[in-house]
C-alpha cells in the first residue's frame, strides 16, 4: 500500500485573486484541522498580476500546511490543475476555486462518501451568480452531457473529491477541468454527486463569460467525446478485468 504523507490535499488553482486568497486560507483551516488527521494546502499560482503572488508567498510563511507554486506566466485552470495534482501527496484531493463561492467547510459533506466511490463531486444549490453566468453554465453542462451521454448535473463546480490514485491517473489536456467525472468514468473510476452550498464571489471578478466558456467548451466537449468514442477496452481470455 502506498505510504502518503497526508491525509487531505486541498488544491485551489489562484489568477488575481487577492482579496480571497487570506479569508479562503482560514476557512480551509477552521473547516478541516479537527477533522482530518493530517492535511495540506496547495495553490498553484497562475501567473497573477494583482499582488496575489507574494501574499501566497507570506500565508506559506505563516501557515505550516501552506505549499506556493508559481507559474512563469498564466498557463490556464486545467495547467493549474495538473500541477496541483502531481504536487500533491495526500492520500485524498479535494478540489476548489479561490473565489469563496463555495464553502471549505462542504468538503466534510464530500468526505462521508469517499470511502464508496472514486470520485465525489459537488452540486451547486441556490446558486448565487449572475444571470447570465446562470444560463451560460445551464447551456454548457447540457450540451457536454447531451455529447458525451453524461448525467452528471453541475460538472462544473470546483468542489470535488478524489482519491489520490484517480488524479495521479489524469491525462490532462487544456479545458479537460470540465471534465473530471466523465473523465474519471472512462478510466473505470466510481462517480456520485452531493449537494453544496454556492454564494456570491467575496473580492474580484469572475474570468469566464459567455464568449470564454461557451465555444471553448464545446470544442473541448467535441474532443472528450472523440476520446470516449475511440477508447480501447478489451478483455485477455481468461483473465478478470
Amino acid at each position: 500500500m502506498k505510504d502518503y504523507q497526508v491525509e487531505l490535499s486541498v488544491v485551489a488553482p489562484v489568477y488575481n485573486e487577492y482579496g480571497n486568497l487570506r479569508p479562503l486560507t482560514e476557512k480551509i483551516i477552521q473547516a478541516i484541522a479537527d477533522e482530518v488527521e493530517s492535511f495540506e494546502i496547495i495553490y498553484i499560482d497562475d501567473g497573477s498580476i494583482d499582488g496575489s503572488s507574494e501574499l501566497l508567498d507570506q500565508l506559506a510563511v505563516e501557515y505550516k500546511e501552506v505549499r506556493v507554486y508559481h507559474f512563469t506566466e498564466n498557463n490556464g485552470q486545467t495547467a493549474a490543475f495538473a500541477a496541483a495534482f502531481e504536487k500533491a501527496e495526500g492520500r485524498l484531493v479535494a478540489t476548489l476555486d479561490a473565489d469563496l463561492q463555495v464553502d471549505p467547510t462542504d468538503i466534510l459533506k464530500l468526505l462521508t462518501k469517499i470511502e464508496e466511490y472514486d470520485l465525489v463531486c459537488g452540486v451547486r444549490v441556490d446558486r448565487e451568480d449572475t444571470v447570465i453566468k446562470k444560463i451560460s453554465s445551464k447551456i454548457a453542462n447540457g450540451v457536454r452531457n447531451w455529447l458525451t451521454n453524461e448525467e452528471i448535473i453541475d460538472t462544473g463546480c470546483p468542489l470535488k473529491l478524489f482519491r489520490s490514485e484517480v488524479v495521479k491517473d489524469y491525462n490532462l489536456f487544456e479545458g479537460m477541468h470540465r471534465f473530471f467525472p466523465t473523465l474519471a468514468k472512462m478510466k473505470g473510476y466510481s462517480v456520485i454527486e452531493v449537494p453544496v452550498n454556492h454564494y456570491p464571489r467575496h473580492e474580484g471578478s469572475s474570468k469566464y463569460g459567455i464568449s470564454n466558456r461557451l465555444w471553448a467548451g464545446l470544442k473541448d466537449t467535441l474532443a472528450v467525446r472523440w476520446m470516449q468514442k475511440r477508447q480501447i477496452d478489451y478483455q485477455i481470455k481468461g483473465e478478470d478485468n
